[in-house]
This record gives C-alpha cells, structure tokens and sequence, in this order.
C-alpha cells in the first residue's frame, strides 16, 4: 500500500502542473486567470494564445493524465501489489485529475478537468479493453453535441452525464461503472459556473 500512496502522490503533482498557466506566461507574459474565462484550461489557453498553441496545452493535459496510468500503473503491477491493478490505474487516475483540478502549485484553484480525465481514460482503455468502446461512444458523443452548440463546456458536460450509462449498457464492472460516475460529477461540478452562464444564454461559443 506504500507503493500505491507514494505513486498516488505523484500523480497528483503531475496533474498539478499548470499547463495553461505556464504556456500563458511564457508567451504572452499573462496570468491566464485573469483574461478570458479565467479557467486554467485548455479551453480559455484556445481563446488566448490561439488555435495552435491551444491544441497544445489540450494535448500536454491530456498526456499528463495518461502518463500517470499508464507508466506508474505498470510499476505498481511490477510490484505485484495487494491492490488489484485496476484499482491501481484508477486511484492514480483520480489523484492525477485531483491535481489538474486542484492544483498545489496555484493555490488549489484550477481547470475543468476534461482534458486531463481524457487522458485517464485513454490510459485505463489501453489497459483495460472493455472501456475502450465505452470510450468511443464518449468522444463520437462529445464531437456530436459541439458540432451542435459549439460550446466546449456543453459538449464535455453531456459527455460526462452520458458516461456512466455507456458503462453501464456494455456490462462493465462496478467499480469501472462507480469510477465513471465518480468521474462525470467531477466535471459537472466543475462547470458550474457553465451552466448557469448557459441557462442565461450567455456562454460562449469557441470560436
């Protein structure tokens, strides 16, 4: 169980890494916390850097969400732990989707979660083949709904609703179910301030 807290902790600190933040810095000399949306995403990085530079921020949250469960998952499976290792995959998946959300090195305040929860998932879906369909639905679901509204935070939070029903339909099990609700509150809770500004009329399109 040492093994699993000390990779858990790590996987937070990678999540905590503020890739928008950074990259704003960097390149516009701004704390992107305090232009566009003020999110600490991928989404408001689009909006203020631009296209290019937005993609990558979305691709480096991603790749610090797979990261995580793919290589210390595997070390901890090496280890031959007592926790099975899809539990593993899971608790640093949540730890690492924790940080992004609340990160240690901003003062707990960060983004939405989204991209960083995609690369969780992609890392559990090579791991465990079951989620992989689940995980398509999720995406053809997600590029649907904004090909639709247009609205990035629409699109991610019909995604999250939908999730844990696909699980559910393709027979997967419990704690894959239970970790998919766990994961759609996460990024309902987080767009808050979305849906409001949304039932108001006034969330922005991406573009």
């Amino acid at each position: 169980m040492g093994h699993v807290f000390l990779a858990a902790v790590i996987s937070y600190l990678a999540g905590s890494i503020p890739t928008a933040y950074i990259f704003c810095r960097m390149l516009k000399g701004v704390d992107i916390r305090t232009v566009g949306s003020g999110n600490v995403g991928a989404t408001n990085a689009m909006r203020v850097l631009g296209r290019g530079w937005g993609v990558t921020v979305l691709f480096f949250d991603v790749l610090k969400g797979l990261l995580p469960v793919m290589l210390l998952g595997n070390a901890l499976c090496s280890f031959g732990q007592a926790v099975p290792g899809e539990f593993a995959r899971i608790i640093l998946g949540l730890s690492c989707i924790c940080g992004h959300n609340w990160p240690i090195f901003l003062g707990f305040k960060g983004g939405k979660g989204v991209a960083t929860t995609l690369g969780v998932l992609i890392g559990l879906a090579i791991a465990i083949s079951g989620l992989r369909f689940a995980l398509g639905l999720v995406l053809a679901t997600w590029f649907l709904v904004f090909s639709i509204v247009r609205i990035v935070s629409m699109a991610s939070i019909v995604s999250a609703i939908v999730f844990p029903f696909y699980l559910f339909l393709l027979k997967q099990s419990n704690i894959l179910i239970g970790t998919g609700i766990v994961f759609s509150v996460f990024i309902i809770f987080r767009h808050k301030s979305n849906i409001k500004r949304f039932i108001k009329g006034e969330e922005k399109r991406l573009f």
